[in-house]
């Protein structure tokens, strides 16, 4: 066989030969906020640690994480999991980040997103991350698909969030975007999250409360949880708009725009 032929015999085959696809990196999860992000990104074969909350009440993707390998964000595991990929909220320790570092695994951390503009950008982060740039276009293009539809249903309401803890949040949180999507006015002034006055709440109460992580308070345990403070329960009880899980504000994620749709689906 001459050269010509040999050419055209390998090029023959070559058709035949799959391209290479770049595989999606081994990733790592360390706490219950980047567990979400990795579920909702990363192809389910190359996530090989998950937080042990992944599968906990107040984990938005818990159905999702079922199945999947979950690890403490130890040395230890890291060693056992050989992750290419890391990425956390404020899961692991300076032990671990150094470790990290010296085995040359990558990492991402969130940003503890305030607004919907973070979350974006949380998103993309890990997407690129894990190759999966298309996948955060869509996830992002949902969620922006839910703020348009509750924008401006709560025609500048006002509203008082709170947690059983007796926890407000004000502006610089992403429950006031959360609040300011679904067209409300957040009556909280002081920015960052605050305990509320009980004598207030009582003596002058909101005209409007939207209840967050009531679905994990604790009898007799929360500040404000079920059972304690009668004259508190008359006021939230007459005046709640929506009661919110822990599953979608206890993350500064994607999902807070859910949250925002079930305000304004709240509206009367």
């Amino acid at each position: 066989m001459n050269a010509a032929k040999a050419l055209c015999a390998l090029v023959a085959v070559m058709a035949f030969v799959p391209i290479p696809v770049v595989a999606t990196p081994r990733v790592m999860s360390l706490d219950s906020c980047a567990d979400q992000y990795v579920l909702a990104l990363a192809p389910r074969e190359t996530i090989v640690g998950l937080s042990y909350r992944a599968v906990a009440a107040d984990s938005y993707l818990r159905e999702q994480a079922v199945g999947l390998p979950l690890r403490r964000a130890t040395f230890e595991n890291l060693v056992s999991a050989r992750p290419q990929l890391v990425v956390r909220l404020w899961g692991g320790d300076a032990r671990l980040s150094k470790a990290l570092q010296a085995k040359g695994v990558a990492s991402v951390t969130l940003d503890d997103a305030t607004d919907f503009a973070g979350v974006r950008a949380n998103i993309r982060k890990v997407a690129a991350a894990l190759d999966r740039g298309p996948q955060g276009e869509a996830l992002i293009t949902a969620m922006d698909a839910r703020l348009k539809a509750a924008a401006g249903a709560g025609r500048g309401r006002k509203v008082l969030y709170l947690t059983p803890g007796g926890y407000t949040a004000g502006a610089n949180t992403l429950i006031d975007a959360m609040l300011q999507a679904a067209g409300y006015a957040n009556a909280t002034k002081a920015p960052y999250f605050a305990p509320v006055s009980l004598e207030q709440m009582v003596m002058t109460p909101p005209t409007a409360v939207v209840l967050g992580f009531f679905d994990r308070a604790r009898a007799g345990a929360d500040r404000w949880g079920p059972g304690r403070h009668a004259a508190l329960r008359r006021v939230v009880d007459r005046r709640t708009v929506a009661s919110l899980p822990a599953a979608v504000v206890g993350c500064p994620a994607w999902f807070a725009a859910a949250g925002a749709l079930t305000l304004a689906k709240a509206t009367p």
